[in-house]
């Protein structure tokens, strides 16, 4: 295979804190206290946070808001922002809303994830933000929502997940 384009190296490099302690944490403080704190900077951002960098911008009962300025570090082959990016984004905010819901104890994990994408991202468009909402929150299951919009307000992506709310097993 012959090489046909030469390509400038960049290196980056992503620091994170051991996960196992920090949900323990997280658990302790209940999902709004705890995603509070992470937003005001008095808990570490979760590791998939500081690998793709993105950040808790706002926390409220219900609704959280992630935020990110696509870089080159999160391009495809084509030099278009990898759809992974939007995906976790809806992933993390709509299951971050459900989050706020939770006592201390209880944690939720993500059984269904649907993704649209109405159009593209490009390094260097400036910030993005990704805010999720819940639809409902049952003791089992929660349902929430997400829409990715661009600086100029316009949508990206959206999507809703269902979360499989994890409750201690009762004694």
């Amino acid at each position: 295979m012959t090489k046909t384009t030469t390509a400038t190296s960049r290196r980056r490099v992503v620091e994170w804190a051991e996960p196992g302690a920090k949900a323990a944490d997280g658990l302790a403080m209940g999902g709004l206290a705890y995603l509070r704190a992470m937003a005001n900077g008095e808990v570490e951002v979760a590791a998939i946070g500081r690998l793709m960098d993105f950040t808790v911008k706002s926390v409220e009962e219900g609704r959280v808001v992630f935020a990110v300025e696509p870089a080159e570090f999160h391009c495809n082959p084509l030099g278009a922002v990898h759809g992974g990016l939007a995906a976790t984004l809806i992933d993390s905010a709509s299951g971050c809303a459900i989050h706020t819901l939770l006592p201390p104890g209880v944690g939720f994990t993500t059984i269904d994830l649907t993704t649209n994408f109405v159009r593209p991202m490009t390094p260097g468009m400036g910030e993005v933000t990704c805010e999720g909402t819940v639809i409902h929150l049952g003791r089992t299951v929660g349902r929430s929502e997400a829409k990715l919009v661009g600086p100029d307000g316009k949508l990206i992506a959206y999507g809703h997940s269902t979360c499989h709310i994890l409750r201690p097993a009762k004694p």
